[in-house]
């Protein structure tokens, strides 16, 4: 398994292509919710497994802080270490551009997966895209 920043369009559409199958096939949430207008101002991750794109991410800076959204990993690899793998190569990304933390909006099923990274709740549940999520950070 192979993360890399996004350098290619051939790469952003694999990106593209997990993000579609995990959140909009999957999950249901709505193509134009998706694919947003802050794509052109966010680093994306891609993770594959040999040629098959398995795992995607996106980073932006806010406000000084490094925010991480559209973590996924398509359903048969997850478990696999495929998501920590983004992770960590969006944290080492961070890290070399001098971000002192980050902070994610997580699903709050995924809530124990972040928390084993080092991440910290900080809000109470809210709802986006029709699924409950709470704000998580971590300072690096």
């Amino acid at each position: 398994m192979n993360v890399y920043v996004v350098e290619s369009k051939s790469q952003l559409d694999d990106a593209f292509s997990v993000r579609k199958t995990v959140f909009v096939d999957e999950q249901m949430v709505p193509m134009e919710i998706e694919i947003d207008d802050l794509e052109d101002e966010s680093t994306h991750f891609v993770l594959y497994l040999e040629s098959e794109p398995i795992g995607a991410g996106r980073f932006r800076l806010v406000d000084g802080i490094g925010k991480v959204e559209r973590i996924c990993v398509v359903k048969h690899q997850r478990g696999t270490g495929a998501g920590k793998r983004i992770m960590d190569a969006i944290e080492e990304y961070a890290k070399q551009q001098a971000i002192p933390s980050l902070k994610l909006n997580a699903q709050t099923q995924a809530i124990p997966f972040y928390e084993g990274l080092g991440y910290h709740v900080v809000s109470d549940e809210f709802m986006d895209a029709g699924i409950p999520h709470k704000t998580m950070t971590k300072t690096l």
